[in-house]
């Protein structure tokens, strides 16, 4: 679609309009699904300059080129790759920048298969990972070698819900010429410029709520100038590529992502807001509520907050927590979170660098899109439970 006359458009339009070329397809709204995976060249010399745009099917094809060019535009990166899951985005994002011999520094608040990934397979192929304190700021600094190559963001952290301040640690990591990747799942584009906060990798689990029904796996990594040859590199090297059926469920969930998340964002508020008073309840994770430790830097850097938050229960046997959970009505439990529908899990909480305080159990919780009064009474249902097993 063209760019409206008056200067950019904001996030909300493109969410709407990018990536999308009607009058390239007879008018069609949504781009064409193409199935394939042979393209035809049609001269010999043709295919042996491989000099067409669409040469074999895991490299290029129309759906895979619409939807990496709607989460680019919303990204404001350089260029955007498709992997088949979130995790796999983290993982070749890592990848791109580091090689045997290097070393790379991940938020302690990361993502535990993320961490997995790091102790294990970069590990096997002779790269070291050193865990730091979300909270470090300019002090990461200390923990830069010679041969640091990239710090790995996720902020807020999806368990514990700390938030980094990633302008400042990018610009130390920049004075030192290391690379800075983010995990911008929890707040997506729409709510947190990753380019313009200083990253140089931005990932998103598309899983969550760029597909947002629950229904297909998908991940984005986007790049800027310096780093996108060696992400296409790696990305094209390794074989990955995604389904144009899931690809198009990303494109489908990428259009209603901006009203999905303005819903998820007012239950979330009036879920935590409710706990907060709770007397079951020790403390909401959750950086959109004034009391959290992190909301000064939320509120700086961020447009929004997203469905997801945890709760610190007070002290109670774990078989209160399961009669609570066990009962819920509109909570599934499962493990993800960004589709339509509320879930709640316990949160297993691991951490190597720092220590993550707390007294009673843990639990993930993220907002639908359900009525609030529904889900709060809920919720008070399952805290009644809880109340009584204790």
């Amino acid at each position: 679609m063209s760019k409206p006359e008056g200067g950019p458009k904001r996030p909300e339009t493109t969410v709407v309009t990018a990536g999308r070329k009607p009058f390239d397809h007879h008018g069609l709204v949504n781009p064409p699904v193409y199935h394939a995976s042979t393209m035809l060249h049609p001269t010999l010399e043709a295919l042996e300059k491989r000099d067409q745009r669409y040469t074999y099917g895991r490299r290029l094809t129309p759906t895979i080129e619409a939807l990496q060019n709607a989460i680019c535009e919303l990204e404001g990166g350089a260029g955007t790759v498709l992997c088949p899951s979130g995790l796999q985005a983290c993982t070749l994002a890592l990848m791109s920048v580091a090689s045997s011999g290097d070393h790379v520094l991940v938020t302690d608040s990361v993502y535990g298969p993320t961490r997995t990934f790091c102790d294990k397979t970069l590990a096997r192929f002779g790269i070291s990972t050193t865990y730091f304190d979300p909270l470090i700021g300019a002090g990461i600094e200390r923990l830069f070698k010679s041969n640091t190559r990239a710090v790995f963001l996720e902020s807020p952290g999806s368990l514990t819900f700390e938030i980094q301040d990633v302008p400042t640690i990018a610009a130390t990591a920049h004075a030192a010429n290391i690379a800075v990747i983010l995990d911008n799942t929890w707040a997506t584009p729409l709510f947190f410029d990753a380019f313009g906060h200083g990253a140089d990798i931005a990932v998103i689990a598309a899983t969550k709520y760029v597909v947002g029904h629950s229904d297909a796996m998908l991940g984005t990594v986007t790049a800027n100038d310096k780093h996108l040859k060696r992400l296409r590199d790696t990305h094209g090297n390794l074989g990955l590529t995604v389904g144009p059926d899931d690809i198009y469920l990303g494109q489908r969930g990428l259009r209603t992502m901006a009203v999905r998340l303005k819903q998820h964002e007012a239950n979330a508020k009036r879920l935590t807001e409710w706990l907060s008073a709770r007397p079951e309840v020790a403390r909401v994770l959750y950086p959109a509520l004034p009391s959290d430790p992190g909301h000064a830097i939320w509120k700086r850097d961020f447009k929004g907050a997203s469905g997801l938050f945890g709760v610190e229960l007070k002290p109670c046997p774990d078989d209160a927590v399961a009669a609570m959970l066990n009962g819920m009505q509109l909570f599934g439990m499962g493990w993800s979170w960004g589709g339509y529908e509320s879930l709640i899990v316990p949160a297993h909480i691991n951490r190597t660098a720092t220590k993550f305080a707390h007294q009673g159990s843990v639990i993930r919780i993220h907002a639908g899109l359900e009525n609030a009064d529904d889900l709060l009474a809920d919720l008070d249902a399952g805290l009644d439970r809880l109340k009584k097993a204790a």
